[in-house]
């Protein structure tokens, strides 16, 4: 069936994807999808899609089909899988382990990202095995070869309307509660009640549970504990991917579609679930046609007999659904919103028995409360409660992956899970983390020297949003550092993100000094080059919602990005070329400057009053940044120039630094106190900070290292005493 469905495309090559889409037309195989969590409609669409980029056949060639590589290769995996594992002895089976196991191919990695990835495949074969043999069905070697007279059977590509409409009043057992949705749910049996106009339309982000609201009123309708009017009324899901994947000709879609209606008793009313209905906009439309999907359906939407639900999210419902006007009026609008914390808690609690006896592990009620307040702090682009379920259920898979003796699910075992979700190095308990913050200035001036107060007014700023003082929906903090180069502005950023334990985002500003630049940052227009690409400071921060985001030499930045300062800082977001938003609320923001910094070192200067170095850099940050900037920042902090006693602290740092690289050597560094002082006399400089003594170890010291280590006495290892011979350094014999 392959080859006949290449040729009703017209393409020259027959490929897996052929064999896929037949695949999709058999019921067990949709089911052992839905099964996995996967959903057809995602693979049929995509397969379409996929269809249209196919070469057609030459017309020398037409009704000729030739076999691509991967094709062959299937075949022939398939023949040597069939005697190897007894669940694969099904030819069926086979077939899908044989595309599945295909390197490089399409329809390998479509159908293994519907399924959960490529470890989960040999639980997919074996649910696909077991419903196989459940429903008798025997094997096709039909569906990948050309001979038709081969004697086995074949199952029909359009095999009944079963796998297009399912009853969702007999598939209740094993289904989780519905938790929780009072309002929302009433508001739907409210709708379905009406006379006309009585199909809800239920519209939310992925994961809040739009699809178990359904499942809970189909529990409701079974248990009679609805109004008189849906007593006894039956639910069926309608999977468009079924639809679709069995209409192989012009003319059939519409055909399965009114017999899949006609076969509902007509005596008893239903009600039609289209989940991610926005998918029926343009299924079924070809190129000299405008009809689809959602207007073969409008007939049914408009007969007493049917009502219908669906569900979709805002994004997908703005961009398909909203300019069809006849779909809109027919349904109801109904907002599934995020569930709060306290009642996402609840959900949890009432639903961890099922993992509990899932997994056989214990879940306390601390755990289930750390797994939801966790999720919301720390995964931005997902929603309650999907993400709290999956970190419990994936700790109970990692307790049975590494089990204990106690069998329960312990906090550590949550945030080290949060961590790898999250992207940060560590997630602590609210005591471990008080812990933490509280000795983040004493860690942080271990390696920061002089600028105690500077590092102070940074600790503070992030202690006050830890402690739920500081304004709600801002960043961590909103930093501007104002000082002389050199003097450890952007080491006590990129120190505070190692304390903290989470990522340091850096954007060079001088980069952005012309106005087009500033759309690398958030994405340049629709139109333009580069639309695709996305934003370099939204993609970054989505990536990583967590971190210190470091904005180094601020004032060379074109003015126009202060305007998009302003959004960060007031609000914690900002929204890319694509309409996305990036959240900043766990963001520390850090900007660094040089403004004053000439002006400040004149401070002290002729008859200025006493005005202090400090004074002098603010009064110039405020004439160079806009009021309205300024007044957003949490502290404007000042750093102080380098001092001998801050060099000398600094010079030590940087050789133990570089001691410690020749340690991998096996060299041994000692410098006597000649050495030591001419270092420290000729890289201090108030004007170049430290830069001034990377320079001169740089040119003084590493010079005469290297040529030891690679020509000289310290080519196995050894000891290297670097002494002060007049106006040079030198390593002693």
């Amino acid at each position: 069936m392959s080859y006949e469905l290449c040729r009703h495309f017209d393409h020259e090559f027959v490929t897996p994807e052929h064999t896929l889409m037949i695949l999709l037309g058999t019921p067990d195989f949709q089911d052992a999808i839905h099964m996995m969590g996967g959903r057809v409609s995602s693979i049929s669409d995509a397969l379409y899609i996929k269809f249209s980029s196919f070469d057609k056949a030459p017309p020398e060639l037409s009704g000729d089909v030739i076999e691509s590589i991967q094709f062959h290769e299937m075949v022939q995996n398939l023949y040597a899988y069939i005697s190897t594992d007894k669940i694969l002895q099904h030819e069926n089976v086979a077939l899908v382990h044989s595309i599945l196991t295909l390197k490089d191919s399409w329809a390998s990695t479509t159908l293994q990202n519907e399924i959960g990835g490529s470890d989960k495949i040999s639980e997919f074969l074996s649910r696909y095995a077991n419903l196989l043999e459940k429903s008798g069905e025997s094997s096709s070697m039909e569906i990948y070869s050309a001979d038709t007279s081969s004697g086995l059977s074949s199952p029909s590509y359009t095999e009944g309307v079963s796998s297009i409409l399912t009853l969702m009043n007999d598939k209740l057992e094993g289904r989780d509660p519905l938790i929780g949705r009072e309002k929302e749910l009433e508001r739907t049996i409210e709708v379905l009640c009406r006379k006309s106009k009585n199909n809800p339309l239920h519209i939310g982000e992925p994961g809040v549970g739009k699809t178990a609201l359904v499942w809970g009123l189909v529990e409701k309708i079974v248990k009679g504990d609805v109004p008189e009017r849906l007593k006894g009324i039956n639910v069926y899901m309608l999977d468009l991917g079924s639809l679709l994947a069995s209409s192989q000709y012009r003319g059939e879609m519409e055909k399965n579609l009114r017999d899949a209606m006609s076969s509902i008793d007509s005596n008893i009313s239903a009600i039609i679930y289209i989940d991610d209905i926005h998918t029926l906009v343009g299924a079924g439309r070809t190129g000299d046609s405008a009809l689809d999907a959602t207007d073969l359906l409008k007939p049914y939407m408009d007969d007493s007999r049917f009502r219908f639900i669906g569900s979709t999210t805002y994004d997908d419902f703005k961009r398909y659904i909203e300019r069809n006007r006849g779909m809109v009026r027919r349904f109801q609008v109904i907002d599934i919103p995020e569930p709060s914390i306290e009642s996402s808690i609840e959900i949890l609690s009432k639903l961890k028995s099922s993992y509990e006896s899932f997994h056989n592990v214990h879940y306390p009620d601390d755990v289930i409360r750390f797994a939801v307040e966790g999720s919301s702090k720390y995964i931005r682009d997902r929603f309650l409660p999907d993400k709290a379920l999956d970190l419990i259920d994936e700790a109970g898979a990692r307790m049975e992956i590494h089990p204990t003796k106690k069998r329960e699910i312990g906090m550590d075992l949550v945030s080290s899970i949060l961590s790898s979700i999250s992207k940060i190095d560590t997630i602590k308990t609210d005591m471990s983390t008080t812990a933490m913050i509280e000795s983040l200035d004493k860690r942080i001036l271990k390696r920061i020297y002089g600028q105690d107060e500077a590092v102070g007014k940074v600790v503070e700023a992030i202690q006050m949003s830890k402690a739920g003082l500081s304004d709600e929906g801002k960043p961590l903090a909103s930093l501007l550092f104002v000082g002389p180069t050199g003097v450890g502005k952007t080491e006590v950023a990129r120190v505070l993100s190692d304390e903290m334990g989470i990522e340091l985002l850096r954007f060079d500003m001088s980069e952005y000094t012309e106005k087009h630049t500033v759309a690398k940052l958030i994405g340049s227009p629709s139109g333009y080059v580069g639309y695709d690409d996305g934003g370099l400071l939204t993609d970054a921060i989505r990536k990583n919602p967590n971190c210190v985001l470091l904005l180094d030499e601020i004032e060379k930045a074109h003015s126009d990005i202060y305007n998009l300062l302003l959004q960060v800082m007031d609000y914690a977001n900002l929204t890319d070329n694509k309409g996305k938003k990036a959240d900043f609320r766990n963001v520390v923001l850090i900007m660094t400057s040089n403004a004053g910094a000439q002006y400040a070192s004149q401070a002290s200067v002729g008859f200025s009053g006493g005005i202090s170095r400090g004074e002098a850099m603010q009064s110039q940050v405020k004439k160079l940044f806009k009021p309205e900037f300024i007044n957003r920042l949490t502290s404007i902090v000042t750093f102080n120039d380098m001092d001998e006693i801050m060099a000398r602290q600094i010079l030590k740092k940087k050789l133990s630094e570089l001691s410690n690289r020749l340690k991998s050597r096996k060299v041994e560094m000692h410098l006597s106190d000649g050495a030591f002082d001419m270092l420290l006399h000729e890289g201090f400089s108030k004007e170049y900070g430290a830069r001034e003594m990377d320079r001169v170890i740089g040119s003084r010291l590493k010079p005469i290292l290297m040529r030891e280590i690679l020509f000289g006495k310290l080519k196995e290892g050894g000891k290297a005493q670097v002494v002060k011979v007049k106006k040079e350094l030198m390593i002693k014999s």
